[in-house]
C-alpha cells in the first residue's frame, strides 16, 4: 500500500491506498495561513511539514484496514503556486508566498500595460496572476533582494517538503509549468524569463524531476514520519492535475471541475495549447503520462467565497443543501458576482482590481436568497472557465462543494450536462497512481478511479440558467469596464 498526502493551503490530508483502489479514512491537520497587511498571505515551512508529520503518523494507525500490507511510497501532492523559497539544506529564507498573496498586484498591472503578459502567454501559455512564482520573485527582487541573495532554491510547496524529508532538490514538471517552462521539451524558456526580467535569478529554479522519478525518505524524516529509512517518495503531480487523474480524466476533451476552496475547471488534450481566450489566463500543464497535458482555468474563488457568505451570515455548512431548497432557481431576483478574493481574479481572465457584489437586493430577499445566488455565481464561473478551455466529453467533479447535492445539481444545470461526481480524495488518488507507475507496479486503471455518481443536468434548470448565464456574462462586461477604470 501507498501513504497518500494532499498538502493543501490550510488543511493536510493523509491516508492509505491499497493496488485494488481500497482506501483508509482521511486524517486532516489544520496548518497557519497569516493574512498580513498590504495583501499579504504567507505560510511557515515548518508548520506544513509539522502537519504533514501528523497526518502521516495517524494513517499509519488504521493499516489494518488494509489487511496490515507493508508501505511501498509515500506519495505527495498539494497546493501549487506560490514562492517556497530555501537554502541549501532546506530551511525557509523567510515564510512562504501563498499563491493567495497579492502584494504584486502591481508589477502584473505593469506587465499587463507593456505586453508582458501576452507575450508571455503566447510562448508558455501561462496567465500571470499577483500570486504566481513571476511577479512575487519580481516583488522581491525589487523590494527585498536579500532574500533573494540569501536562497538557493526558488520553488512550490510540494517540492519544498520534499527537500526537508529527502534532501532533494527537485521539482515536479506541473509545478514547473507555471510560470517558466516550454511545457513541450520540459525546459526552462529562457526567452520567458528575459521577459519577466529574472534572467539573473534563473540560477533558483531547480530542473524538473523526469517522470518516474522517486526519491529516498532520509533517517532522521522517517523517524518523524513512522515510516522506514530509504521508503521511496514520489512528488507530485500537484494538487490540481493529481485531482483530474484520480477522478479518471483519460480522454482528450474529458473535464475536471475541482470545487474546493479555489474553483479549477481542467481539461486533457494531447496538445501542449494554451486555451483560445482574449484575455491571458489560465495554464498549459506538463503531466506524468506522455503525450497528455492539461489546459486549466484556476478561479480565486470557490468554497472560500461561500465560507465568507455563511460566516457573515451566522450559517453553518450543514446547512447548505436547506437553504438552497428555500430560495428557487435565480434566487427570487438576487445575482452576485463572485470575485472575493483580495487579489482579484486569475482565470478565465486575470484582474487583480476583480470584487464580488450582490445585486437584486430588497427587503423580500433571505439568507437563503444570498447562498443560492453567491453559488450560481460560482457555477456561471465554472462555465465561463469551461468554455474557454473547450471542454468537449465527461466532466467530473470533486472537491468539498461537490458533496452537496443541492449545489451540485446547480452545476448540471449551468454547465448544460451530467457531472460525474467524486466524492473521495481525488488528490491522493490520483498521486498515489502515478507512484505505483514509477515504481513499476501495474494495477486495474478501474480499481483506481474513484467511485462515481451521476448528477444529472435537467431541462428546467439547464433552460433556466441559460439566460442566467447571458445576464451574468453581461454583468461581468460591464463590471470589468469599471474595475479598469480604478
Amino acid at each position: 500500500m501507498i501513504v497518500g498526502v494532499d498538502i493543501g493551503t490550510s488543511v493536510t490530508k493523509a491516508q492509505l491506498i491499497s493496488r485494488d483502489g481500497r482506501t483508509t479514512p482521511a486524517h486532516e491537520a489544520r496548518s497557519t495561513v497569516y493574512t498580513l497587511p498590504g495583501q499579504r498571505v504567507e505560510q511557515d515551512l515548518d508548520d506544513v511539514v509539522g502537519t504533514v508529520e501528523t497526518v502521516v503518523r495517524a494513517a499509519l494507525g488504521d493499516a489494518a484496514q488494509l489487511g496490515g500490507e507493508p508501505v511501498e511510497a509515500l506519495a505527495l501532492t498539494g497546493q501549487g503556486d506560490g514562492l517556497w523559497l530555501r537554502d541549501a539544506k532546506g530551511a525557509p529564507v523567510g515564510r512562504a508566498l501563498s499563491w493567495m498573496d497579492g502584494r504584486a498586484a502591481d508589477r502584473v498591472d505593469r506587465w499587463a500595460a507593456d505586453g508582458t503578459l501576452h507575450a508571455l502567454h503566447r510562448r508558455t501559455g501561462v496567465g500571470l496572476f499577483p500570486g504566481s512564482a513571476a511577479p512575487l520573485l519580481a516583488h522581491l527582487a525589487e523590494h527585498e533582494p536579500e532574500r533573494l541573495a540569501a536562497a538557493e532554491v526558488a520553488g512550490y510547496c510540494v517540492d519544498a517538503v520534499v527537500q526537508r524529508l529527502t534532501g532533494a532538490v527537485t521539482v515536479d514538471v506541473s509545478d514547473a509549468s507555471q510560470p517558466f517552462l516550454d511545457v513541450a521539451t520540459r525546459t526552462y524558456d529562457e526567452t520567458a524569463l528575459e521577459l519577466c526580467g529574472l534572467s539573473a535569478h534563473r540560477r533558483l529554479l531547480p530542473d524538473p524531476a523526469p517522470s518516474g522519478t522517486l526519491h529516498r525518505l532520509l533517517p532522521d524524516a522517517a523517524r518523524r514520519l513512522g515510516l522506514p529509512a530509504g521508503l521511496p517518495v514520489s512528488a507530485g503531480p500537484f494538487d490540481i492535475p493529481a485531482c483530474a487523474f484520480g477522478s479518471g480524466v483519460a480522454e482528450p476533451g474529458e473535464g475536471n471541475l475541482i470545487i474546493g476552496t479555489t474553483l479549477a475547471a481542467q481539461v486533457l488534450d494531447t496538445e501542449p495549447r494554451p486555451a483560445m481566450a482574449e484575455d491571458p489566463a489560465g495554464m498549459v500543464l506538463a503531466t506524468p503520462y506522455e503525450n497528455r497535458y492539461l489546459r486549466v482555468m484556476p478561479a480565486m474563488i470557490g468554497t472560500a467565497g461561500l465560507d465568507w457568505l455563511l460566516k457573515l451570515l451566522d450559517v453553518k455548512i450543514e446547512a447548505l443543501d436547506a437553504l438552497l431548497v428555500q430560495s428557487p432557481p435565480g434566487a427570487s431576483g438576487v445575482t452576485a458576482l463572485p470575485f472575493l478574493s483580495t487579489s482579484g481574479e486569475r482565470a478565465p481572465f486575470v484582474d487583480p482590481r476583480a470584487r464580488g457584489r450582490f445585486d437584486g437586493l430588497s427587503p423580500l430577499a433571505g439568507r437563503a436568497d444570498l447562498v443560492r445566488a453567491l453559488c450560481e455565481a460560482v457555477a456561471y464561473s465554472a462555465r465561463h472557465c469551461m468554455e474557454t478551455l473547450g471542454v468537449t466529453g465527461t466532466v467530473t467533479a470533486c472537491g468539498g462543494g461537490a458533496r452537496s447535492g443541492e449545489w451540485a445539481r446547480v452545476f448540471a444545470g449551468v454547465l448544460g450536462g451530467d457531472l460525474e461526481v467524486c466524492d473521495d480524495a481525488v488528490g491522493i488518488r490520483g498521486a498515489a497512481h502515478v507512484a505505483w507507475r514509477s515504481l513499476g507496479t501495474q494495477v486495474d486503471p478501474g480499481a483506481w478511479r474513484a467511485r462515481l455518481r451521476t448528477v444529472t443536468a435537467e431541462r428546467g434548470l439547464i433552460d433556466h440558467y441559460a439566460e442566467g448565464y447571458a445576464a451574468y456574462r453581461h454583468a461581468l462586461d460591464l463590471a470589468r469596464e469599471g474595475w479598469s477604470t480604478q
